[in-house]
């Protein structure tokens, strides 16, 4: 991944746009993440494939190796390091009333896969920016450990319930956040903000001939329909080997029969995963199927093909073990992988098999930008605290003591004044966070904190992300919920965020474009 650090004067940025505080050090961080129509295509149809099934699948994300965190106070006062300002909102929803909180159709969740393979996801929502294409979220919902490399196919879905994307699907192409959070792991500047493609929507597929399947510019696949020997014939000799439906290089296959087949057969192996070839019974007299075959490795292998595997065993391509050795100052010197086989018996000679070949294209819909879409919600800074604010997010996991009120199927809400003074939290590198009463848990990380809600136009300011979520009171239940002060440098973020030019994914006839 390519990283920018750049002065704000190099940026171009005029004063009329966001008036950064002269006494303010801007910088920031900038990673890629899937710049190119045709990786951000085939990271929207991973997690829509199978009708949402990898968007169900996901569990929110939290930080496992670290205890829920109590705050304290810092002793200051959280004072802005510039004058205020704020940016206005724009919304796309009907002005509504209601007794109760209307949810703005701005905030949703974004998905990833995290350095494990893991299927995550976090809070979020659209936020205003010239483009119309910015989401604003927690900075370690988008950079692993708060730091260092983007996570993997990385999606914002508005208005996300039970595996459904309303509004269409959003890309990530560009993530931007503070220089602290990235290089020093510090969650005083635990937010981010993401450029995304416009937004897509997939709408089916259809079959066609080959001809058409070869000129399509999009998503496309093939499907192997098994068939007779006497068919195969028939459509060959009708056809040829050029011919629209069936495939030249037909499939050569060994038939697997059971150990105790009395034909002649070869002892073969089949490769499982770790878990499966530590279940396997091992080596018994008459070497069934099933049984242990072989452990091969650990293997020594170079780092970048230590990445590749790493990313095809997050896609669930690669069966095998990664291992790391590293000295004694943590960094990595060695990279090895292990794979596991089973015995399998298969017949002495080859059985060929026959298939029809179908020809499909996916077809998708362009959406627009996310912002002429759901809208964006305004953004504000340098506010002084102790602010009412109504904060959004998708709660999941369970308290500490095991409760878990909360499924994450649909988003919740907390309101209240922010904390009149800024506060540390221990266990995370804080100096100065703003604090809420609020029992919402992991999973709502990432949503937005929006001062001046107005609940009838579903629009306000976003003045934090829920960043941090704490014990304070000692009963084993979140109570508190935290957030990065958005000061001068948060705006110095936004205002290289702001200008971030993202594409179209998909052409008007359903076309990936380049």
């Amino acid at each position: 991944m390519k990283r920018l650090l750049i002065p704000l004067a190099a940026a171009g940025l005029s004063a009329a746009v966001l008036a950064s505080p002269a006494n303010a050090a801007p910088s920031w961080a900038s990673e890629d993440l899937l710049t190119k129509p045709a990786d951000a295509y085939g990271a929207a149809a991973f997690w829509l494939d199978s009708n949402g099934a990898a968007l169900r699948k996901a569990t929110q994300y939290n930080l496992d190796a670290k205890d829920v965190p109590k705050v304290v106070s810092s002793g200051s006062k959280g004072v802005p390091d510039g004058k205020p300002g704020m940016t206005g909102p724009t919304t796309t929803a009907k002005a509504t009333t209601s007794k109760n909180v209307n949810l703005p159709k701005t905030i949703g969740k974004v998905f990833f896969l995290d350095k494990s393979g893991h299927y995550r996801w976090c809070s979020a929502t659209s936020i205003q920016s010239r483009n119309r294409n910015l989401v604003a979220t927690a900075g370690h919902c988008v950079f692993e450990n708060g730091k260092d490399e983007v996570y993997r196919k990385w999606i914002f879905v508005p208005g996300y319930y039970q595996g459904k994307a309303p509004w269409g699907v959003y890309v990530g192409a560009y993530a931007f956040t503070a220089y602290d959070l990235d290089t020093y792991d510090d969650y005083d500047g635990d937010y981010a903000f993401v450029a995304v493609h416009n937004g897509f929507a997939l709408t089916g597929s259809k079959e066609v001939v080959k001809s058409e399947f070869h000129a399509w510019a999009g998503d496309k696949w093939i499907k192997h329909e098994e068939i007779k020997k006497e068919e195969y014939d028939a459509g060959f000799e009708k056809y040829g080997p050029a011919g629209p439906y069936w495939s030249k290089d037909f499939d050569v296959t060994p038939e697997k029969v059971a150990h105790n087949y009395s034909g002649e057969k070869i002892l073969t192996k089949v490769e499982v995963t770790e878990s499966e070839y530590g279940k396997a019974p091992k080596d018994t007299a008459s070497d069934v199927n099933g049984e242990q075959y072989e452990q091969a490795g650990p293997t020594p292998i170079s780092q970048e093909e230590f990445k590749k595997l790493t990313a095809e065993k997050g896609d669930g391509k690669y069966l095998g073990k990664l291992t790391v050795t590293k000295d004694a100052n943590g960094t990595e010197t060695a990279w090895f992988e292990t794979r596991f086989y089973v015995k399998q018996w298969v017949k002495a000679g080859k059985t060929v098999r026959y298939f029809r070949d179908h020809y499909f294209l996916g077809l998708a819909k362009d959406l627009g930008r996310l912002g002429d879409v759901v809208g964006g919600q305004g953004f504000a800074w340098n506010q002084p605290l102790g602010q009412q604010v109504t904060v959004f997010g998708y709660p999941s996991a369970p308290h500490p003591d095991g409760d878990r009120p909360y499924t994450g199927v649909t988003p919740k809400w907390c309101t209240g004044k922010t904390g009149t003074k800024s506060v540390q939290v221990n266990t995370f590198k804080v100096e100065t966070h703003q604090v809420l009463k609020c029992s919402m848990t992991w999973g709502a990380d990432g949503g937005p904190w929006l001062m001046k809600y107005n609940n009838s136009k579903r629009t306000g300011y976003v003045n934090g992300v829920t960043s941090v979520f704490a014990d304070n009171d000692g009963n084993d239940r979140i109570d508190t919920i935290s957030s990065a002060i958005f000061d001068g440098e948060t705006a110095d973020v936004y205002n290289k965020a702001n200008f971030a030019e993202t594409k179209k994914i998909v052409g008007p006839n359903g076309e990936l474009l380049k």
